[in-house]
């Protein structure tokens, strides 16, 4: 059987003529942090202090003796980051130039010092420019010519930290006549059997050349097996009546050990073992009256999905945990999220993050590494590109939760409106990959699985390629230049990105920018904002509905996390109130790298935003909502659970100092999976412009709310609320604040993290009408006070 070497322990980086303890899988940064030669790059303006790491290179090295008794020994890894020359035993055994590749060596007799040199990911860069010419990106940074995560560079969101290093695990494996190098399972599913079609690939030493093997594969109490004398074989199992994998939200999620063994005549000579899923994954793209559609069908089942964008968790991949994965991911899952998009500047995540995903019900959409710009088609990158997808598509296909593979994010758009088109003047940039290499690799390898060329895309160049009514589209305008209102202009078929940004929590501001008396204008918030005109554009935002606070961080702070909640709450909202005809929308994003004011719902240090508490209502399977509609809002009950929901709508016309002027009660039936839209009663419709009234609609819990002005305008009474504390029975460490409304309290929020770093509240924004009272379940913060929380709680006030 094969054995396997880990090699973890023992690496040293050489620095200068020293050698620093290096941990791998790691990173440069993380080494010279532990060896206190860098600052954190988090902290305050610390991102520039350590620029010169990413443009010098780097050697790590380790001794290495062993004596397997095996006919053959390779060096294997993970993920080398990026540019490397590898030498073990005085000699050179390979060199690399792609991060999202596995690499293996014959290092059969080999011992002594193991030495692998990185060189500069901007030589590397720079070098590959040369070869192949200037290409257009967005940002003055040269990571389209080097396989590597392109948020390494930089980005709207992420500082410009470029990482070289051992990043994901390296080991010796030793084995004897064959070993397992590709085990391919396509896994279908009809409506009584699963299928199963595996197939496998092997290497043979000389000796095992011509040998004949067995290869046995195994999935819920089914076997099969097949004896070969070449590279490759075929197994086939079916099962009978298999448990069906379905996203959350719609059913269960069961999977399946499926174990692979080769064999010879003496025994077991290598294993390969993963989980799967039956379940069927279509896209429909059907044409119709209103354009393209962009529809996931998943066993059958048409899904409205409710997504989020993923960004690498951390800057320094390598200090990303299966623990890590989990609890982020659990919080996507928390905010009734079922599907999570993994952004192509990024990387292609580690196992822990798809098996969680597994588990957890959420849907994946994969890009293949392509970001905001012109990749050459030439070579070297045409080869590692090949490989890259190759080494991917295999190792994650297994998957259950995988649901399509997608070639780029926003370059077939940047191609036609950027600019682009002129500026390079007939020389190649990336189309041969989206339409050509990608689909076909895909077809290949994984047919089981849907591709689009990219996102946005509206199926073909005859339409463009984020024309909202074809396919994928992006909605940036509205966060660049318009009001959030402006969401509701037009319903596209399938929302890939959209967002509003706002700062961090205070507790996370606060470790950020330990020294600082914050500001928006501060020198280490303008540093911790990375967008173009961040700042100017979250201030717009705010004046739209507020007044903008001067001089009062804190409120400033306060209403730019409204705005954000509001306005992702406001497309959702509109989007699904218009299913089938739209059919997903996934927000920009869910997560942060590194503590920074994003359009992230959850922050750099882990923390809920508002937004994600908002996540959590407005892709609930119920939705109660107000549209503006012709003259008069429309009432939109979205229904997306499996059963018909009947209920009581109470729907009140209520004046600012919450005088009830009109009021209204009627019974309705939601059938599953389908929205209903009624209108407003003509004697409940506020004014168009009063700024003395307001609409309220009520029901199982649910509540909408329609001002028909901005808040600035509006003449709310000055907010009065009672807070009570009440230590929760049988947990000491959890308390409930018992909030009781004398007047309009509207979005009322409790800054947890304000008590305390640890602390956590179970809501966000909420709106109480007079005599209503809430609590919020209050944890992780030890002994408080009404004076404390009274503190930390926020509203929308007139003064």
């Amino acid at each position: 059987m094969k054995d396997v070497t880990q090699l973890t322990d023992g690496w040293n980086l050489r620095y200068g003529q020293e050698l620093l303890p290096a941990r791998v899988p790691g990173c440069v940064h993380t080494d010279l942090l532990t060896a206190e030669v860098i600052p954190d790059p988090f902290l305050g303006l610390n991102e520039t202090e350590v620029a010169w790491v990413g443009r010098r290179a780097w050697t790590y090295v380790t001794d290495v003796s062993h004596d397997s008794g095996h006919e053959r020994t390779d060096l294997v890894f993970d993920g080398l980051d990026t540019a490397a020359r590898i030498t073990f035993g005085g000699r050179e055994i390979g060199t690399t130039r792609n991060m999202h590749r596995t690499y293996r060596f014959d290092v059969t007799g080999t011992t002594g010092e193991l030495e692998v040199c990185f060189a500069s990911a901007y030589d590397e860069a720079e070098a590959v420019r040369e070869v192949t010419g200037d290409r257009p990106n967005v940002y003055p940074e040269p990571f389209q010519y080097i396989r590597k995560m392109a948020s390494s560079f930089g980005w709207d969101w992420g500082p410009t930290l470029v990482t070289a290093g051992i990043w994901r695990p390296v080991r010796l494996e030793h084995w004897s006549t064959a070993r397992l190098t590709s085990v391919r399972p396509l896994v279908t599913t009809d409506e009584r059997t699963g299928g199963v079609e595996i197939r496998i690939q092997v290497e043979r030493t000389d000796r095992g050349a011509g040998r004949e093997l067995l290869a046995r594969a195994t999935v819920a109490g089914q076997e099969a097996q097949v004896r070969f004398e070449g590279d490759e074989a075929v197994l086939r199992l079916t099962v009978e009546r298999p448990r069906l994998w379905w996203p959350r939200g719609y059913g269960e999620q069961p999977l399946y050990d499926l174990d692979v063994t080769l064999l010879d005549a003496d025994g077991e000579l290598d294993a390969w073992h993963r989980r799967i899923g039956f379940r069927t994954v279509e896209l429909d793209r059907t044409v119709d009256e209103r354009g393209s559609g962009f529809t996931f069908v998943v066993n059958g089942e048409r899904v409205f999905a409710r997504g989020v964008n993923w960004i690498p968790d951390d800057v320094f991949p390598s200090r990303v945990t299966p623990e890590r994965y989990r609890t982020r991911l659990g919080q996507a899952a928390d905010a009734n999220v079922d599907l999570v998009r993994i952004w192509g500047g990024g990387i292609y995540e580690d196992e822990a993050f798809y098996d969680a995903c597994d588990e957890l019900g959420l849907m994946v959409w994969q890009d293949f590494l392509f970001a905001c710009a012109a990749y050459p088609e030439e070579q070297p990158l045409r080869g590692e590109i090949e490989a890259e997808a190759r080494d991917n598509v295999v190792r994650l296909m297994p998957h259950p939760s995988l649901v399509i593979w997608n070639g780029n994010n926003e370059n077939l758009w940047g191609f036609r409106d950027w600019g682009w088109e002129p500026e390079l003047a007939g020389d190649s940039w990336g189309e041969g990959y989206y339409l050509g290499l990608l689909p076909r690799l895909v077809a290949e390898l994984d047919p089981t699985r849907p591709y689009t060329a990219g996102s946005p895309w509206s199926g073909s160049w005859d339409h463009h390629p984020n024309d909202p009514h074809h396919g994928t589209h992006h909605s940036w305008e509205v966060w660049n230049r318009q009001d959030y209102a402006e969401y509701r202009a037009n319903v596209p078929r399938f929302v890939a990105e959209f967002g509003w940004q706002a700062p961090p929590t205070m507790a996370t501001l606060r470790r950020a920018l330990p020294d600082e008396e914050l500001a928006p204008d501060s020198p280490g918030m303008l540093h911790h904002q990375k967008a173009e005109e961040g700042n100017e554009k979250l201030d717009r935002g705010v004046a739209r509905h507020f007044p903008l606070p001067e001089g009062d961080f804190d409120r400033w702070h306060y209403l730019t996390q409204v705005v954000q909640a509001r306005a992702v709450a406001a497309g959702i909202e509109h989007w699904r109130s218009h299913w089938p005809i739209c059919s997903g929308t996934v927000v920009w994003q869910l997560n942060d790298c590194w503590p920074v004011s994003s359009w992230a719902a959850i922050d750099g240090d882990g923390r809920s935003k508002p937004l994600h508490h908002e996540l959590r209502r407005v892709y609930a399977d119920r939705l109660l909502t107000l549209q503006p509609g012709d003259g008069s809002p429309v009432l939109a009950l979205v229904n997306q659970s499996a059963t018909e929901w009947r209920t009581t709508v109470t729907l009140r016309r209520l004046g600012a100092d919450g005088a009830t002027l009109g009021r209204e009660a009627q019974e309705v039936a939601v059938p599953a999976r389908s929205v209903l839209r009624l209108p407003v009663s003509p004697g409940l419709v506020p004014r168009a412009d009063t700024a003395e009234e307001f609409l309220v609609a009520d029901a199982d819990g649910l509540r909408a709310l329609h001002f028909p002005v901005p808040d600035k305008d509006f003449s709310y009474v000055r907010p009065a609320f009672d807070i009570a504390l009440e230590p929760v029975e049988g947990d000491g460490g959890k308390v409930d604040v018992v909030v009781n409304a004398h007047t309009l309290v509207r979005d009322l929020l409790l800054q947890a993290d304000r008590l305390g770093p640890g602390a956590r509240a179970d809501r966000g924004l909420t709106t109480l009408l007079a005599g209503e009272q809430t609590r919020i379940r209050l944890d992780g913060c030890g002994g408080v006070t009404e004076n404390d929380v009274r503190a930390a709680l926020f509203c929308v006030d007139p003064k």
